[in-house]
């Protein structure tokens, strides 16, 4: 590590383990987080504790998640000695600071989490809803507390979460009588969320309709040519739209030469550009993009024992961290310790 470590601001992110990290990903989150990790203190938290609040049927799925997300990790250019990556699950003082938490939040106020609001109804929970997920926002605020994170990379949904994190912290340093945990702050990405290659929802694996990061060429090309565009644009010569046609969502996302995108649009609009050339442009991309991703995480997921070994040590490392904010929390708060 750095020696200004301690100088540099605290940024916590994280994915829940349940299932490999796709293209979606990618944009939204881990091309940032690479170039994150040289100017900030970075912990990457497998969520495996969190994944359970909708996965308690199925704990392998989220078992066998937790390596394959820390291998995607490794793949796509995530420097175990400038990042630490942990495991949710085997941070005690996150789970028991959750439970502190949880005395300092009525059930009225998560209810009314919009972020909840919307997961609750997407997933069809209404009153059925697992007590685990209706208090995520109280066991985030523990992840982002225990690190003393200051900035949290999360989408314009997720923000929420963030402010309510926030009105913990200040709820708490009010009935402390001074600043002990900090405040966070929302990283939203410019890149809004990538859709699915069908165009109607969200890229996710559950939904068949994304680009793992682990993709062969074939499925690359497979996938590409199944993108949706414009129902309308039947013949080469008619104009297309460019609104809502996946292919230059992803080229937005993924071309970096932001002239030659902008000439494939008139040329579209236009008519005299056909699908079938613009998808083979898009696939050369995707292409280039995922082959040395894809062999890296060929090399890593051949190694377990040193990825094994990588989460350990992160591990290890980020339990000093949340340990220490526990016990300050607990003596600030003059609460009973046993020595």
């Amino acid at each position: 590590m750095h020696s200004d470590t301690n100088i540099r601001p605290v940024i916590l992110t994280g994915d829940r383990t349940t299932g490999p990290l796709h293209l979606g990903h990618y944009v939204g989150s881990l091309k940032s987080r690479v170039a994150l990790q040289h100017s900030h203190e970075q912990f990457l938290l497998l969520a495996d504790t969190q994944a359970l609040t909708d996965n308690a049927h199925d704990p392998e799925r989220v078992r066998r998640n937790v390596l394959e997300v820390a291998i995607d990790y490794l793949a796509v250019g995530i420097d175990p000695t400038l990042t630490t990556i942990c495991v949710q699950s085997a941070l005690p003082a996150l789970a028991e600071l959750t439970m502190l938490y949880l005395n300092f939040v009525t059930v009225s106020r998560l209810e009314r989490n919009p972020t909840i609001k919307t997961e609750i109804q997407l997933r069809g929970f209404e009153r059925d809803v697992p007590a685990g997920f209706l208090c995520y926002p109280v066991a985030q605020a523990a992840d982002i507390t225990a690190f003393k994170a200051t900035v949290v990379p999360v989408g314009e949904d997720q923000a929420p979460l963030i402010e309510q994190t926030n009105e913990i912290v200040r709820r708490l340093n009010r009935q402390i009588g001074r600043d002990v945990l900090v405040e966070a702050t929302a990283m939203v990405p410019t890149v809004g969320r990538l859709p699915g290659v069908d165009g109607k929802a969200k890229m996710s694996k559950s939904q068949g309709n994304a680009i793992p990061l682990s993709a062969s060429p074939d499925e690359i090309r497979d996938a590409v040519r199944r993108m949706y565009t414009d129902p309308d644009h039947l013949r080469v010569s008619d104009p297309g739209k460019i609104e809502g046609n996946v292919v230059f969502t992803y080229l937005d996302a993924f071309c970096e030469d932001r002239q030659l995108v902008e000439e494939l649009k008139v040329h579209y609009r236009g008519g005299g550009l056909g699908d079938i050339t613009l998808k083979r442009y898009l696939e050369d991309i995707l292409q280039a993009l995922l082959a040395p991703i894809r062999e890296r995480r060929r090399r890593y997921a051949a190694e377990p024992d040193y990825v094994l070994g990588i989460m350990l040590e992160g591990t290890r490392k980020a339990r000093e961290r949340t340990e220490a904010t526990l016990a300050e929390l607990r003596s600030a708060l003059g609460l009973f310790v046993l020595t």
